[in-house]
């Protein structure tokens, strides 16, 4: 009970704290700002997209990793893995618009397509928390499923009847049944999976596997592995290149970007030159510009995709994460565009 209390204390501490983070000027800030989550800092770098300039940096949370928008793109979600919270920003100009305490553990976070369901992936408490998603900031706890061990990513079939789950520590990927809230079945991977990524028509699974140097495409209603894709060392993260074609895969020791077609489940070039720790990924609507985390660089890049070259590194803080903002091309290839146009995305 006092541990409960303690940790609803902070919580609502933090309010007015991230109240008083935003400048008297904030009102001018530029619109459509970059978001970077730099969770070992427990803050949050605002970068100007047309100066690539750091332009507001303020204090979020323990151990921010992920976010993504509600579905009715309205707020952005932020999730304090060790501060056991969510915190809510306006997701066009970054600013605070409140916390949700009593979110435990929040390492990552979705939405399922039809949005019904918000899921948390709780990687130290080795679970999955499902919730009831009635709009807005309204969540109500379903279920916690135990899942060993340390769940990391996760993605959702097209109609929202099973969410897959990576298990860095067991090299599973988990599928969960969100109607019944069921343990379908777990399938050995490889080493430390960590992204999961359907292709269209989820027609196959992806899996990066960050302890080894490839992905692994997963035929899951047959569960079975189909084919290795080697790309590079720690392949963790995954990017539509909004083309329904295409993927991105960031190597996180190899210090590159792949692109994957997957169509054929082939690689079909990389993208080298990268600051070390290459991670989360964000595409400008254009499709010209990629932006990433360097999580172990404690920057962010900006990439020229007519040329496949870092034109850009902004200085953010420690080991920066999940990156956001508000233009941006699609993110899923296996939606309808009128589900595109209603499911937001985590990053």
């Amino acid at each position: 009970m006092r541990r409960q209390f303690l940790k609803a204390a902070a919580s609502a501490a933090l309010a007015p704290a991230l109240a008083r983070a935003v400048p008297a000027w904030a009102a001018g800030l530029p619109p459509d700002v970059v978001v970077v989550l730099n969770s070992g800092d427990a803050t949050i770098s605002l970068i100007e997209q047309s100066t690539r300039r750091v332009v507001q940096t303020f204090p979020v949370g323990k151990q921010p990793h992920h976010l993504m928008a509600t579905p009715d793109n309205k707020l952005l979600i932020v999730a304090n893995a060790v501060g056991n919270d969510l915190v809510f920003l306006n997701p066009i100009s970054g600013q605070p618009e409140g916390t949700r305490a009593g979110i435990e553990d929040p390492y990552q976070i979705g939405f399922s397509p039809d949005k019904k369901w918000f899921l948390t992936n709780c990687l130290r408490l080795n679970r999955v928390d499902l919730y009831s998603y009635q709009g807005g900031r309204d969540l109500q706890l379903v279920k916690r499923m135990p899942l060993e061990a340390l769940p990391s990513h996760m993605a959702f079939t097209a109609d929202s009847q099973i969410a897959f789950i990576s298990l860095q520590q067991t090299n599973e990927v988990a599928a969960l049944h969100l109607p019944t809230q069921t343990l379908l079945w777990t399938l050995k991977v490889g080493e430390t999976p960590a992204g999961v990524w359907l292709t269209p028509q989820d027609q196959t699974l992806l899996v990066g596997l960050t302890g080894a140097d490839a992905v692994v495409a997963v035929d899951w209603r047959q569960r079975r592995i189909i084919k290795r894709i080697v790309t590079g060392k720690a392949a963790h993260n995954f990017r539509s290149l909004a083309d329904g074609r295409h993927v991105l895969v960031s190597n996180r020791v190899a210090n590159t970007i792949s692109i994957l077609d997957m169509q054929a489940l082939t690689k079909v070039g990389d993208i080298t030159g990268l600051k070390p720790g290459p991670d989360d990924m964000e595409l400008t609507a254009d499709r010209r510009w990629l932006w990433t985390t360097f999580r172990f660089d404690r920057t962010v890049g900006v990439i020229d995709l007519q040329s496949h070259k870092l034109v850009d590194v902004i200085e953010v803080g420690k080991s920066p994460h999940g990156i956001y903002f508000y233009d941006r091309a699609p993110f899923y290839d296996n939606l309808s565009p009128a589900q595109q146009a209603h499911v937001p995305r985590a990053a």
